[in-house]
């Protein structure tokens, strides 16, 4: 038996991209929308330049109310740069997983100013 190679192989394979996760114990119920929550960036410059000069949260429930009223919160994602300052806030099984973009090798890695970051959204997790 002779295995034949595939003449147009596919250029790329597995990327090396990570995202860390951080969960907070917090069923989310019937009000899976009060949980969801994403920054919205207002940034100037362009490219490796791009800085971010104001956040506000978007989503439907109490919880981007409540984190748009942090404004201390909202100041330190801000100092982040445009790539860590993307946040997401999602629901998941019995939990709401906070998260931000995806990474390589390189990259990725978590800074003690963004987990203090995280740790605040978790808080006000808990309290809506």
């Amino acid at each position: 038996m002779r295995i034949m190679q595939d003449p147009n192989p596919i250029p790329w394979g597995a990327l090396d991209r990570y995202q860390a996760h951080f969960i907070v114990k917090r069923d989310a119920g019937t009000s899976v929308g009060s949980f969801l929550a994403k920054t919205k960036l207002t940034t100037k410059g362009h490219f490796a330049a791009k800085t971010v000069t104001d956040v506000k949260w978007d989503g439907p429930g109490a919880l981007a109310s409540a984190l748009n009223g942090d404004a201390e919160l909202n100041s330190m994602i801000a100092s982040q740069s445009y790539h860590d300052a993307t946040i997401y806030v999602e629901p998941t099984d019995g939990a709401i997983r906070i998260r931000g973009k995806w990474k390589n090798h390189l990259e990725f890695g978590i800074t003690k100013e963004l987990y203090e970051i995280y740790d605040r959204i978790a808080g006000h997790i808990k309290q809506v």
